[in-house]
């Protein structure tokens, strides 16, 4: 034990907590600032397009919820079904008329509990709708900045540090290396019997026992391709096999209701809370609304709130001059109405925490877990799923409810966004994932089969990031194009076009600040066209045939790029209709973050006499760009500019190595 004389103390550990919720306050201001920067003089056009407000709105029903709050459906047009940003748990706020953003503009605040295609449900804060409302005049609702997530994470970050002798005082010192995490002795023999057979690998089962004999904290290191989804499933069901109810979260509501699925899809009993992002039945039906409405009291708590409804309104009822009685009449209405409603609030309450307490399984995101309904449960075991992209302060909410914390991810894949750039560089973008792994890395097991990549695809991103440790399946190894189809030739399942001395130099856009390199994209296309010319998706597709869409995703990490390969991409008839048919996509690395396709093609673009090479030296983004790849990586760019950077040097070494290396002269040629 020697050991732990090196590590940090728990005074120390609290030192550290006290400098993220610094450092969150900062991300905090510079969050709200940018949000007024953009909306303070944006029009309603704007705001539609940028996905802030719908507009108009029309409200399609009108419900009393928890406390008597009013509840609105509101709906915006059909022809509106644009992409927004609203989503459950939002800040959002009705207003009266176009918005000004002037101080005297009516408006009605609320939290967005539900949104489902061209309708949302909005919570108000009201007991009763203001007449503006009411009035007739156009409406529509605007997305209000989020002062929920930075209230919950303040939260508990007071929480954290204020623990004295108790179980989440033990938990902080673990996670932040100040005691030595501790581990049941492996008693695999004893495992067998519930592991096989199995469908996962050996590195699989080793985390999953290693899940269950953390006594306080386990990792789940997952690189790309390795399952980590597939052994984090297993990994909950084993728990819950020995204990009664667990907690499983995630950074974002995609990754939550992913789990969701594979969970319900094995056959448990599982509840999402609050609204799933992707809408399926088997997604709502695990909603808690859904198992609430499907409780055998749920019909009687509906009547007493329709009576109670009912009361009001005749109670509200204009009937010019009133005697005496009358008026006793209408408080008594009032009066019902209001012991009614209460009565009704009460039963849904009994029917959910009914609901919660049959359940083996509540899942949500890390924010969800300060949800209402759960702040009195506790949970024997916490799972946090992309753990690797989480704002430290986010993970604690979840945390602070758990008797034993799992944690899931892969540190060398996309950090969490943060907008301060101070707020980054003084340590807030360090993930707890990142802390427990570096401090106590008896902690974490890797997963070291990968099943989506060629293994040349997959080799430098294991030596650069996983210490050479990772293998392809057998099923992928060798599995380049040709495998997908014989109408590819044998081909590289890597190649690098090098346009150093072909002039392609980068321009900056000076109203965005962003990056292009249009004779780099048009290499870039014309070489992809070049590869698909004897193979036609499309017909393909038309035909059935066996193996199904070829997918390509196109890459570049300058916004800039990314428009200009999209316009030449439309422009192109043969990579066009790909477009078209949804089987090509354009994008950054972070919207492929999770995703993979048989072809994928970054443009580097950066090309200059200086050596800059701008967002490119963040390798981790480059590592999720190029492990999105089964069967064929293209990288385009300019050796000269990249090689300045340690990374591409080697990577640059990597592909010469393996025969992937051709100059832009060899492809022009063919061309």
């Amino acid at each position: 034990m020697a050991d732990l004389d090196f590590r940090p103390t728990t005074t120390s550990t609290i030192e550290e907590l006290r400098r993220v919720h610094a450092l969150m306050h900062l991300e905090q201001k510079e969050d709200l600032a940018q949000f007024k920067l953009k909306n303070a003089k944006a029009s309603l056009q704007e705001r539609q397009r940028r996905g802030l407000t719908w507009y108009p709105v029309t409200i399609t029903k009108e419900d009393i919820g928890f406390g008597g709050k009013c509840v609105l459906e509101l709906e915006r047009p059909a022809g509106q079904q644009g992409l927004h940003l609203f989503q459950v748990g939002k800040n959002a706020s009705l207003f009266g008329t176009a918005p000004a953003h002037s101080s005297d503009q009516p408006t009605l605040n609320g939290v967005v509990t539900s949104v489902r295609r061209n309708k949302l449900q909005l919570t108000t804060t009201k007991e009763e709708l203001p007449d503006w409302v009411l009035g007739g005049g156009r409406l529509g609702i605007d997305l209000t900045f989020d002062e929920v997530s930075y209230r919950e994470m303040d939260h508990a970050l007071g929480e954290v540090m204020g623990a004295r002798g108790n179980r989440l005082a033990e938990l902080r010192d673990v996670l932040l290396g100040a005691r030595q995490a501790r581990f049941r002795a492996p008693l695999i023999d004893a495992f067998d019997d519930l592991f096989y057979p199995s469908p996962l690998n050996d590195s699989q089962l080793a985390a999953v026992r290693h899940v269950i004999a953390a006594q306080d904290v386990a990792i789940i290191h997952g690189p790309p391709g390795t399952g980590k989804t597939t052994t984090l499933v297993q990994a909950i069901l084993e728990t819950i096999r020995r204990e009664r109810r667990v907690l499983v979260c995630a950074p974002s509501n995609t990754a939550v209701d992913l789990l969701t699925e594979k969970l319900a899809e094995r056959g448990v009993s599982v509840i999402r809370l609050g609204n799933p992002s992707r809408v399926s039945d088997l997604l709502l039906q695990h909603t808690l609304d859904a198992q609430v409405m499907a409780h055998p009291s749920y019909s009687k708590m509906r009547a007493m709130r329709q009576t109670a409804d009912q009361y009001r309104e005749s109670a509200s009822q204009p009937l010019g001059k009133m005697g005496h009685e009358e008026r006793q009449q209408r408080r008594l209405l009032r009066e019902e109405a209001r012991q009614m409603f209460q009565q009704a609030d009460d039963l849904e309450r009994y029917i959910t925490e009914q609901v919660l307490e049959s359940v083996q399984i509540i899942t949500c995101t890390l924010v969800g877990a300060s949800n209402r309904n759960i702040r009195h449960l506790s949970f024997d075991t916490v799972f946090i799923d992309e753990a690797a992209q989480a704002l430290e302060p986010g993970c604690w909410i979840p945390i602070a409810k758990g008797q034993r914390v799992i944690l899931a991810g892969d540190h060398h894949q996309l950090p969490p966004t943060v907008k301060s750039e101070k707020a980054a560089r003084e340590g807030l973008r360090e993930t707890l994932f990142e802390k427990c792994i570096k401090r106590q890395p008896a902690t974490a097991r890797m997963l070291t089969v990968q099943y989506r990549m060629h293994q040349q695809i997959m080799a430098f991103s294991s030596e650069q990031f996983y210490g050479g440790q990772l293998q392809a399946h057998q099923s992928v190894r060798d599995a380049g194009l040709e495998a997908y189809d014989l109408d590819f030739a044998p081909d590289l399942p890597v190649e690098f076009l090098d346009t150093a001395g072909f002039g392609f130099l980068e321009i900056t856009i000076p109203e965005s600040r962003s990056t292009a390199n249009p004779e780099e994209a048009d290499l870039l296309l014309q070489r992809l066209a070049q590869l698909l010319e004897p193979h036609d998706p499309a017909a393909h597709e038309q035909s059935g045939h066996e193996h199904g869409r070829l997918t390509i995703g196109v890459i570049a990490p300058y916004r800039a790029q990314i428009n200009y390969l999209k316009d030449a991409i439309e422009e192109n008839a043969q990579l066009g209709g790909l477009l078209q048919h949804r089987m090509l996509s354009v994008g950054t690395v972070d919207s492929f973050q999770g995703q993979e396709r048989d072809i994928i093609a970054i443009s580097l673009t950066r090309s200059n006499n200086s050596g800059e090479i701008g967002f490119l030296s963040d390798i981790r983004r480059m590592n999720v760009g190029m492990t999105r790849a089964r069967r064929k990586l293209l990288l385009v760019g300019d050796s000269s500019t990249l090689s300045a950077h340690p990374f591409f040097k080697a990577l640059l070494t990597y592909v010469q190595r393996i025969g992937g290396y051709r100059t832009a002269w060899e492809i022009a040629d063919q061309l």
